[in-house]
């Protein structure tokens, strides 16, 4: 009983509780941050994804045989890629593309794609 009357008690569970919340904060702080890394990181290879997919679309369209329209849009689920072909210089083709997401987001990419292997030569993103 002579520990109570001096206060013993109440100092040592403050201090316990207090290095609980502290260690209870730390967790969820580390938590949200996680889960917004997580977001972010989903939406850059979504993106990715979207690029990747409209180059492999363009180059089936030179493939084909056909002519790429001097304007287009492909429709995805979370937002619409736009491109613009410009007139080929010699074999080589720059092709502009604008990716509009749902979010807001708007990424412009330009690739460049040789007539004669029908494929992507370079690739530059541009913010």
């Amino acid at each position: 009983m002579k520990n109570n009357e001096l206060g013993f008690t109440y100092p040592l569970t403050l201090a316990v509780l207090i290095l609980f919340l502290l260690l209870f904060s730390f967790r969820v702080e580390q938590l949200l941050t996680e889960r917004k890394l997580a977001y972010e990181t989903n939406l850059i290879l979504q993106e990715e994804y979207y690029f990747h997919s409209s180059v492999k679309k363009v180059e089936e369209i030179m493939k084909s045989g056909g002519v790429i329209p001097p304007k287009g849009t492909f429709s995805y689920l979370n937002g619409s890629m736009e491109f613009q072909a410009e007139l080929p210089v010699g074999t080589i083709q720059k092709i502009n593309f604008t990716l509009r997401m749902h979010t807001g987001v708007t990424i412009v990419g330009r690739g460049f794609f040789d007539i004669s292997s029908n494929k992507m030569i370079k690739w530059t993103e541009i913010y």
